[in-house]
């Protein structure tokens, strides 16, 4: 069976997220870069794929999906049914979703507000978005508290994904000093297949955003 293409590019927390999923899943993917900041997604070839014109996207041999959490569902459930990265338990299954929803919803959607600020030439993070992300941050501190992983004391397709996000908040300069379990979780995570590359394009997220802002975290 041919490799599943991954259309991605490596400083979206999102398309990373979907990487470390497949590379914690042990799924062969062949990566395809598309460089959003140069606008390649708006490419013809990419439209036809995409019309969505989003990354992160696979082509499962003529499958094609898009939505970062959707794709890490589709990963687990199509390569490892049943694993520990995505039960069956529909009990477990079900708080693992809620912490992709969660990211979706919350984690992620903060930071992409201030991202798309930064983007847009804001050249300072707001006291309101600041505290806003340290709501979050002392939320996952909560949920960790009880568990070893994000979703219990398995490794599940909820710490690749939140990974993805978590180490771009890091990266950008969000301090973890009132935060231990996040410093447990994120030091675990470390070991994980896929962790250097992912923090690359956090790095390069963080250098970005710091380049950019005279106020910042």
């Amino acid at each position: 069976m041919a490799p599943i293409i991954l259309y991605h590019f490596k400083y979206s927390p999102v398309s990373r997220g979907v990487f470390l999923t497949a590379r914690n899943l042990g799924i062969d993917i062949e990566i395809k870069e598309v460089n959003t900041m140069a606008k390649e997604q708006l490419q013809p070839w990419y439209l036809k794929i995409n019309p969505q014109h989003t990354v992160p996207c696979i082509d499962d041999n003529g499958h094609i999906l898009n939505e970062s959490r959707a794709i890490s569902q589709y990963l687990a459930n199509s390569r490892a049914p049943g694993s520990s990265m995505y039960p069956n338990d529909a009990k477990k299954r079900s708080i693992i979703d809620q912490r992709l929803f969660f990211d979706a919803g919350t984690i992620y959607t903060r930071m992409a507000a201030i991202l798309k600020g930064i983007m847009r030439g804001e050249t300072e993070i707001s006291d309101e978005q600041i505290e806003s992300i340290y709501e979050v941050m002392k939320w996952v501190n909560d949920i960790l508290t009880d568990s070893q992983w994000m979703a219990g004391d398995d490794l599940t397709i909820a710490d690749t994904t939140i990974l993805g996000t978590l180490s771009t908040y890091i990266e950008m300069g969000v301090k973890l000093d009132d935060y231990p379990e996040i410093q447990r979780w994120y030091e675990q995570c470390k070991e994980l297949p896929g962790f250097e590359e992912n923090e690359e394009g956090a790095k390069g997220v963080g250098a970005m955003v710091k380049g950019k802002v005279t106020k910042g975290f």
